[in-house]
């Protein structure tokens, strides 16, 4: 069996409206492949959020240089290790072997085992370069030489690498460099989902951007906001209300809240409630939901404020219970 092959073209503009350049995407018709045929396992990691926060909170106490790179085209950059064959791109047809189709060697666009090569890929390469793979996050590296340490964190193809050691930065950014096309994006400013801002002070972290988004995509930026996300002694039951006929939709909102905890920590109590529903959601359980989403809107610009020049070695832990 054999896929077929797509594409498109999109032209690139800049800011006073002219043409940067015209690019083109080949991409494989991965949704036609059959599982144990044309692939094995599609599960790529990525760094965790909370592995995130860790490490910038760590550069930001230390006072660490970091910085930010973007790999271009990432997922062409992985080996297959199944075999793998695709119809001839249009343009490029061998006019000796019109009907004959290729195998491919590498990964392409649209194939499901393309993140996952890709992941392999780039550990791969730091593994044999004398990086370790963390145990609790397996998208975390880290390269220790005498006294300096070095953190890679991988998402998808957005890297922040950091370091005590501007000097070991820039030489494994040098040697990143010799295998994967890459842009240096200089000091971090937007990690997917996180805008930040940083200053002799420290690191401010918060996800506007990501909240306006979340409110447009659910036709709810126009709602009035509220001061609190969740009325006081309010309670939520399994059968209070009726049940939604199409659980879609809250499933989408309280998913897309749980990745807001990163820098929003007023919320945390409130989404792991209105979370104990997904299964069979109520009307009162998505009036829950739309009353945090008001709270966003009066809140877009709430985040966590990483103090610079801490003591990390201290330890300390806040309770509302004895």
């Amino acid at each position: 069996m054999w896929l077929d092959v797509s594409g498109f073209t999109k032209t690139k503009y800049n800011s006073d409206g002219t043409v940067e350049r015209h690019k083109a995407r080949l991409f494989a018709q991965g949704f036609k492949q059959q599982a144990g045929v044309d692939f094995t396992e599609t599960f790529s990691l990525v760094v965790k959020p909370t592995t995130v926060r860790l490490v910038l909170s760590i550069v930001v106490s230390l006072g660490w240089c970091i910085r930010q790179l973007d790999v271009k085209n990432a997922f062409l950059h992985g080996h297959l290790t199944e075999e793998v064959y695709m119809r001839q791109p249009p343009g490029f047809i061998h006019p000796s072997f019109p009907h004959h189709v290729c195998r491919l060697s590498k990964a392409l666009y649209g194939l499901k085992q393309a993140p996952r090569a890709w992941f392999h890929r780039f550990s791969g390469f730091l593994l044999y370069h004398g990086f370790t793979q963390s145990k609790s996050d397996s998208s975390m590296f880290v390269y220790s030489q005498q006294s300096q340490i070095v953190y890679i964190l991988l998402y998808v193809d957005d890297i922040l690498i950091t370091s005590s050691s501007l000097p070991l930065v820039r030489s494994i950014i040098d040697s990143l460099s010799t295998q994967f096309a890459m842009k240096d994006l200089g000091d971090i400013h937007f990690f997917p989902g996180l805008q930040t801002r940083r200053t002799t002070k420290g690191l401010f972290i918060s996800q506007q951007k990501y909240i306006s988004d979340l409110l447009r995509r659910f036709h709810l930026h126009t709602v009035i906001p509220v001061r609190t996300p969740l009325p006081s002694r309010t309670t939520l039951s399994l059968t209070d209300g009726e049940l939604l006929t199409d659980a879609t939709e809250y499933r989408s909102m309280v998913g897309a809240l749980q990745y807001l905890i990163l820098t929003r920590p007023d919320i945390t109590y409130v989404v792991h409630l209105v979370s104990q529903f997904m299964n069979a959601p109520r009307t009162t359980h998505l009036l829950a939901v739309k009353r945090i989403y008001r709270y966003l809107q009066g809140t877009t610009d709430y985040g966590l404020w990483l103090q610079a020049n801490r003591d990390i070695s201290l330890l300390v832990a806040y309770s509302d219970a004895d």
